[in-house]
This record gives structure tokens, C-alpha cells and sequence, in this order.
């Protein structure tokens, strides 16, 4: 694994340690990119929970900091600035157009609720409520037509507590729209090594029956999160066991 995209910082107000301290570790552990995806913010106007992502005054101060960075460390690794965006049908336009006032490489959709009466529900909360899952898949493939995303991150992330039966039929059509439109998804490594409901063997057992191209994430929430994926116990084996190991990007 040369590159990891999926990377936060203490601006999310639940990751710790500095971008340098990231870097550093990227180094260490034989990465040769670094992609930064913070949080995107939002303002508190669009009635999301937005107390888990940096403010809006301090994209600036991300975009400087990673680009002093990426001065720095030229020679050692590639550094890109990111970000991780829901999708939002009513926002999604002017999320898009705050972004692009500064520089940036990649946006990742990362989908942790869907926009309506749910919208203060976070995804990886159980569920056995059939129309959330509905919302969250029908939101996901929105999102994932715009063709601004570099890749799906998580796309197992909602904890669907209903039939096995159900949860298969809903979440098929994200993995359908992903082969459709050529949409890598990710296998959430921070998932996986703190035990939560996802990477869900239901989603990624119905994965292996696809032409889907499969990305690695390691989700860093801080500098130790960084690391390649033969040293994070029973990952290997859960891709080989999938039939995904053979997808994955090898970049």
C-alpha cells in the first residue's frame, strides 16, 4: 500500500497529533502519498450536526498548513489536500463552490446521515428502520452519479440491525452504481481494527460478484492510525476471505 487518502486532523475535534506527526509516520511506514480529508464544515444554517468537523474559518489555515508541508517534504512523499463530504442534495452545490475558493486535489464521500428528518442521525448508530437504509442508499448513489468523488469511503457504514435479507437488497445498489460508474470503495481500516460494524462481510461478500475496484483507507484519527495493512491483524485474511483481496488498487 503506496498511498493513503483518508487522513483527519485535530480541526475534526476528534483526532489528535499534528499534520507533520502524520507525515512523519506516512514516511516511516513506506507511503509515498498522503492525502489529508478532513472533515468538510458546514455551516450550522444547513441543520446537520456539525459539531464533529472543523469550523469554517480554518479552511485557510488547513489549506496553508498542508501546502507549506507539501513544500517541505517534496522530496520524501506526495501530500494532497482533501476532503470528506456528504452528499447533500439541497447543499451539495454550494458545499462544492466554498471548497473551490481554495486549492484543493480530492473530495472523498463519506455518507454519516442523510439530509431530512433524519439528518441528526448518525449512520453507524443501529437501525432496524427499513426507510433509513432506503434514504442512506438512495443519498450514497446520488451522491456517487455527481462524479466529483475520488472514491466511496466506508459505503458499509450504515449498522442496519433488520434482516440480513433486507439489508443485502438495499445495499446491492451501491455496489451496483460503483461498477456502473467505475467508483472505487473503500475498506474502512479504522473500522475493522476498532471491531465497529463495518467493513460489514454482508456488503463485501456481495463485492467479490463485481468488477468493482476496492481502496484501502486508514481513516487516521491520529498519527499511529497510519499503517499499511499486513500489520493490522485479521485484515489480511478478511480480504482473502471476501474474495476482494485480488480488487484491491495497488498504488
Amino acid at each position: 500500500m503506496l498511498a493513503n487518502y483518508h487522513t483527519h486532523t485535530t480541526r475534526c475535534k476528534h483526532a489528535q497529533g499534528t499534520e507533520r506527526e502524520y507525515i512523519e509516520r506516512a514516511i516511516s511506514c513506506g507511503f509515498k502519498t498522503l492525502g489529508f480529508s478532513d472533515h468538510v464544515p458546514l455551516p450550522a444554517s444547513y441543520g446537520f450536526n456539525v459539531t464533529a468537523r472543523m469550523e469554517l474559518s480554518e479552511i485557510s489555515d488547513y489549506t496553508s498548513t498542508l501546502v507549506k508541508l507539501r513544500e517541505e517534504y517534496k522530496n520524501d512523499i506526495d501530500i494532497l489536500i482533501g476532503y470528506e463530504v456528504e452528499y447533500t442534495p439541497t447543499y451539495f452545490s454550494e458545499i462544492l463552490s466554498m471548497l473551490k475558493k481554495y486549492p484543493y486535489d480530492y473530495i472523498i464521500q463519506g455518507q454519516h446521515f442523510v439530509e431530512g428528518k433524519n439528518s441528526d442521525f448518525y449512520a453507524g448508530e443501529p437501525t432496524d428502520d427499513i426507510i433509513y437504509i432506503e434514504d442512506f442508499v438512495k443519498t450514497t448513489i446520488e451522491g456517487m452519479k455527481t462524479g466529483e468523488f475520488m472514491y466511496l469511503a466506508h459505503p458499509d457504514l450504515v449498522k442496519y440491525t433488520g434482516s440480513d435479507e433486507v439489508y443485502c437488497e438495499k445495499m446491492r445498489s451501491i455496489i451496483e452504481t460503483a461498477e456502473e460508474n467505475d467508483i472505487p470503495l473503500e475498506v474502512n481500516m479504522y473500522g475493522f481494527s476498532d471491531h465497529r460494524n463495518y467493513p460489514d462481510e454482508r456488503f463485501w461478500k456481495m463485492v467479490s460478484d463485481y468488477n468493482i475496484r476496492v481502496i484501502l483507507g486508514c481513516d487516521a484519527h491520529k498519527p499511529e492510525m497510519i499503517i499499511q495493512p499486513e500489520n493490522v491483524p485479521g485484515l489480511i485474511e478478511f480480504l482473502q476471505r471476501n474474495n476482494i483481496y485480488e480488487k484491491i488498487i495497488q498504488e
